[in-house]
């Protein structure tokens, strides 16, 4: 790896696992990219954002050029990053998107979350069970990627890291990019463009597949994020 090369950091969301990320790494990795997928202390219930950060941080070590990727609850995460090491490009993906002086527990009532959810389900003809979490989040995976995935048994998240103080700085000033997946049904497409547009005046990119598009469209998402290091790396 020379100092020209990025390397792509993978924040994962609730329960901390980096499996969702498993293809996307295989996939990047194909492409000669280095790819680091992180596990966090989600089970902890001593550990909050800011050791999720500082386990971010240690897996990143001193390599160069760093892109964060940050999945769902993850986009609390990466913030807190940018704080302590140089990042050269942000990708939200399927992301919360905290604004100062909000706490992660907030951030649901805030931007309307559950309304936004409720209208999906109701446009997609669906009927909405918090315990479908097939339906919710695999509905797009190949059936024997969701078969590993329930083998690597339940996954706890503690409540601490919803509790923690809020950040009071601004969206950190680095290059971001909010990526969504077009059939997400727990972050609809719709809630996340407009969340993006008010809280960082970003339009957001889509693409086909749902919340866990990493584990679904591996290769059409890893040739999305060629795209934006070439535009970050040709700027």
């Amino acid at each position: 790896m020379t100092t020209h090369e990025p390397t792509f950091v993978l924040i994962p969301g609730a329960g901390g696992s980096s499996f969702p990320f498993s293809r996307l790494v295989a996939e990047l990795e194909r492409r000669g990219r280095t790819a680091i997928a992180v596990d966090l202390p989600a089970g902890d219930d001593r550990a909050g954002f800011d050791a999720y950060a500082d386990a971010v941080v240690a897996a990143a070590g001193d390599r160069p050029r760093l892109v964060l990727v940050a999945s769902s609850l993850g986009g609390f995460t990466a913030p807190r990053v940018c704080a302590r090491v140089p990042v050269e490009l942000v990708v939200l993906l399927n992301a919360m998107i905290p604004q100062p002086g909000e706490t992660a527990g907030d951030w649901w009532e805030a931007t309307n979350h559950a309304e936004a959810r409720a209208a999906q389900a109701a446009r997609d003809g669906r009927v909405l069970d918090d315990a479908d979490v097939i339906g919710d989040f695999f509905h797009d995976v190949p059936p024997d990627v969701t078969a590993e995935a329930m083998a690597q048994g339940e996954l706890r998240q503690s409540a601490a890291p919803f509790r923690d103080p809020p950040l009071t700085t601004p969206w950190p000033a680095v290059e971001t990019r909010v990526l969504v997946g077009r059939d997400d049904r727990f972050f609809p497409a719709e809630f996340q463009r407009r969340v993006a547009q008010e809280r960082l005046g970003i339009a957001a990119d889509e693409l086909p597949g749902g919340h866990l598009v990493a584990l679904s469209r591996p290769r059409e998402l890893a040739d999305r994020l060629e795209r934006y290091w070439r535009e970050v790396d040709g700027a």
